[in-house]
């Protein structure tokens, strides 16, 4: 997996991770749009809320021709457990060691209570069906979010039909 910051209008090259249902590789998602979502923590609040808010709209999204998939550093144990508590039908990739974070320059330094720490930015990026990054927001806030990121994807079914 080559090791450059993925930039917005990249065509990105295949990748694979580890991820809950199945190993996720990039490359079997060539034909959908793809909604890739990185968070901070498993089982923390805003996490969960947005997790909770891609699988709510998880149908709407399929319609738009739009797969989605979560990442953050948690284990594939932890992953798993999150996805079965809340019932989430969408794969999550575990990232430990950093590689996708780094690539898709999600990695910042915060403050949380006073302590300096590196962490997750809240970010979301939309792949098109060749697999080009077409969009992405990143500060996120969860609130109203969902509605945003379905609107582009459907958007972008459209523009393929």
């Amino acid at each position: 997996m080559s090791e450059e910051k993925i930039q917005l209008n990249q065509i990105i090259d295949d990748f694979s991770a580890e991820a809950t249902i199945r190993p996720f590789k990039f490359s079997d998602y060539k034909g959908k749009n793809l909604v890739i979502y990185f968070y901070p923590k498993d089982n923390t609040p805003g996490c969960t809320a947005e997790s909770i808010d891609f699988r709510d709209h998880y149908s709407e999204f399929r319609k738009a021709g739009t797969e989605i998939v979560g990442i953050s550093r948690d284990s594939l144990r932890s992953h798993e457990n999150f996805a079965r508590k809340f019932d989430l039908p969408f794969t999550l990739i575990s990232d430990p060691e950093e590689k996708l974070c780094n690539r898709f320059d999600v990695m910042k330094t915060k403050t949380r209570y006073g302590k300096v720490g590196r962490g997750i930015e809240r970010s979301t990026f939309l792949i098109d069906r060749n697999g080009q990054l077409v969009k992405e927001w990143r500060g996120v806030k969860v609130a109203g979010h969902i509605e945003e990121i379905l609107e582009a994807a459907r958007q972008l079914d459209q523009s393929f039909s």
